[in-house]
């Protein structure tokens, strides 16, 4: 949750800013805001982004949440993902991040990706991971050079099943124990 509230920020911090006036009780001064932050639609893939959505709602407090629920199949070497449920609010001209904390093949987010762009054409396309690899940022890119990609750590490696090492495990099960 702490990670999500941290990255919620920076991800913040890139939004366009605009100056302000702002009344206090003891005069005028300058302020910023945001523009957009009431336009944000989180999408958590299920059920390992729960706890990053958690902390990313603690930056963007009045986002509108969608979830993408994908099953990861491997099969003869080749991972695909199976995407069975879909529930999300309207993203047209809204900035859309789609958290999942492992951006390993890209798949799974590519799939993600092309679910919301189903349902309308967001202002902006951001996806919120904790550890990437080159080959999911890589893919995703190829995909959707729109996309902007927020990542903590970028590991090399992917093992023979396609999961990234050092990584940190089955972030689902890691969470939810």
């Amino acid at each position: 949750m702490r990670l999500g509230r941290i990255m919620g920020y920076e991800v913040a911090r890139r939004f366009p800013k605009r100056e302000v006036a702002v009344r206090t009780p003891l005069g005028e001064a300058r302020g910023i805001v945001l523009e957009d932050l009431d336009r944000v639609v989180i999408i958590e893939v299920l059920r390992a982004a729960m706890p990053l959505v958690e902390g990313l709602l603690k930056a963007f407090p009045e986002a509108r949440i969608g979830v993408i629920a994908a099953r990861r199949r491997e099969e003869g070497g080749t991972v695909s993902v199976d995407v069975y449920y879909v529930r999300i609010p309207d993203v047209e001209g809204s900035v859309v991040l789609i958290a999942d904390p492992m951006l390993a093949t890209g798949v799974t987010m590519a799939s993600a990706i092309r679910e919301v762009l189903k349902r309308g054409t967001p202002k902006r396309l951001l996806v919120a991971s904790v550890i990437a690899t080159p080959m999911g940022v890589e893919r995703v890119l190829a995909a959707y050079p729109h996309a902007e990609i927020y990542a903590v750590a970028i590991d090399e490696f992917l093992d023979k099943n396609g999961f990234i090492v050092p990584g940190l495990g089955d972030a689902g099960d890691r969470a939810f124990g």
